[in-house]
């Protein structure tokens, strides 16, 4: 029989040959097999032994824990990839997965910001330090695209084009996708070249388009935290994370009459039914509107 450790080496190397997962797709995936085997009763050797009550036992724990839906739903979505993966390969005989509904997840609506609440997000503040000047274009930029926080720490130079106005990203499952993005980014972006990247780069090279003060990569704990501390240093009290710009970006791209078809080329979604979410955001705008304003709302 084959073991844990090794079935999962197996099933790392085809998320990443054979399926194109993102690296952080496939470390979620493995984090959540390695909590699975880690809970097991002692007595279960293998991934052969595993059956369909341990896994029940392992999600029920997750809810008595406070887990959401969402996150037990992506829990066994992963182990139902990787049974049926050990399964083709003739490694296992049952799928204990089989049989296990998804758990139903509450449609709710994505946390967003205002035009104005954007606004003072994105004003410039006195301050113009080479630090100050990066964060200003990052979250200018962040807007601009509605790219995903990963996916800003990881633009390169090369992938931005300031004369077009367009960026060229590598999203999810190595996917490339054309961004454009208005002049008010672009503008931000030629600052930051110009004056703070070679302040903080010292000379160093590097391929990154917003670097550190010691020259490496930003990082998406440490966006989130500089988003945390802006929001302090200009009073804003709701708590803001890179994600709910890229809410915002969508979210008034509908509001202004953009077709979703667009709107989905520019997020990168896969399944324009994830860029739906955006008409109920509108549709309660629309609904707000015919409250307030019809003689009988």
């Amino acid at each position: 029989m084959i073991s844990f450790t090794d079935s999962l080496d197996l099933f790392i190397r085809y998320l990443t040959a054979q399926r194109c997962l993102a690296a952080n797709t496939v470390s979620a995936y493995s984090a959540d097999l390695q909590f699975l085997f880690s809970g097991l009763p002692k007595s279960v050797k293998y991934p052969a032994k595993i059956r369909q009550s341990h896994i029940r036992a392992y999600l029920q724990q997750g809810y008595d824990k406070g887990q959401s839906s969402r996150s037990n739903s992506r829990r066994l979505s992963a182990f139902r990839l990787f049974f049926r993966f050990l399964a083709a390969e003739n490694l296992l005989a049952v799928d204990p997965s089989q049989g296990i509904s998804l758990p139903k997840i509450k449609k709710t609506l994505p946390h967003t910001l205002s035009v104005p609440e954007v606004s003072r997000l994105l004003a410039v503040s006195a301050d113009q330090a080479p630090l100050q000047l990066r964060n200003n274009a990052m979250l200018h930029l962040l807007y601009a695209t509605g790219l995903r926080v990963s996916e800003l720490v990881e633009i390169s130079t090369a992938g931005v084009n300031l004369s077009s106005g367009y960026l060229r990203v590598l999203g999810k499952g190595s996917k490339e996708r054309l961004i454009p993005f208005g002049v008010g980014a672009g503008k931000r972006i030629v600052s930051y070249l110009q004056s703070s990247r070679p302040q903080l780069l010292k000379g160093r090279i590097s391929d990154y388009l917003f670097v550190t003060n010691r020259g490496t990569s930003m990082t998406r704990l440490r966006f989130w935290q500089i988003i945390r501390e802006i929001c302090l240093a200009k009073g804003i009290n709701k708590k803001i994370s890179p994600h709910m710009l890229r809410h915002a970006f969508a979210t008034h791209l509908v509001e202004n009459g953009a077709d979703l078809r667009s709107v989905q080329m520019m997020l990168g979604h896969s399944d324009i039914a994830t860029t739906q979410i955006y008409t109920h955001v509108d549709n309660n705008r629309l609904k707000s509107c015919h409250k307030r304003f019809h003689p009988r709302g």
